[in-house]
């Protein structure tokens, strides 16, 4: 399971990683999907550390609730803007009636998302952390 998680984590940080290159370059939609693909991806690979097989899900809250399940203190995520995260995810690939993404997400969108990706990744990758050290008792 480890070497499955590892793989979910390095996604993780291979879509954040291509947000910030997307958003440097002005293509604010793709950099709002990666982001929320980041988050989506890390908190599945802490699930993955807890042997929790992760829900087929884009919801950013029902991961988080799985993981409350299983004792994990997310208040610090819960108190971040996860909601237009979490919508951004179809709202940036798909177009709505005749508005393509491209058109509907701007600078301080991609400012937001990054924001929240980086926490929640950040977040993943402190569990992970704590997850792997030997127990103390």
């Amino acid at each position: 399971m480890r070497g499955r998680l590892h793989a979910w984590l390095r996604q993780a940080h291979s879509d954040l990683a291509m947000a910030v290159y997307a958003s440097d370059g002005g293509f604010h939609a793709q950099a709002c999907y990666h982001c929320s693909q980041a988050a989506e991806k890390a908190l599945k690979a802490v699930l993955l550390a807890l042997d929790q097989e992760p829900e087929r899900t884009h919801s950013i809250e029902r991961l988080l609730s799985a993981l409350e399940l299983l004792g994990i203190e997310t208040a610090p995520l819960r108190q971040l803007p996860l909601k237009p995260l979490q919508r951004m995810t179809t709202a940036s690939r798909y177009p709505a009636g005749d508005e393509a993404p491209v058109d509907l997400f701007d600078e301080r969108d991609g400012a937001l998302a990054l924001q929240v990706a980086h926490a929640v990744v950040g977040f993943a990758d402190q569990q992970l952390g704590e997850l792997d050290q030997p127990s103390t008792s």
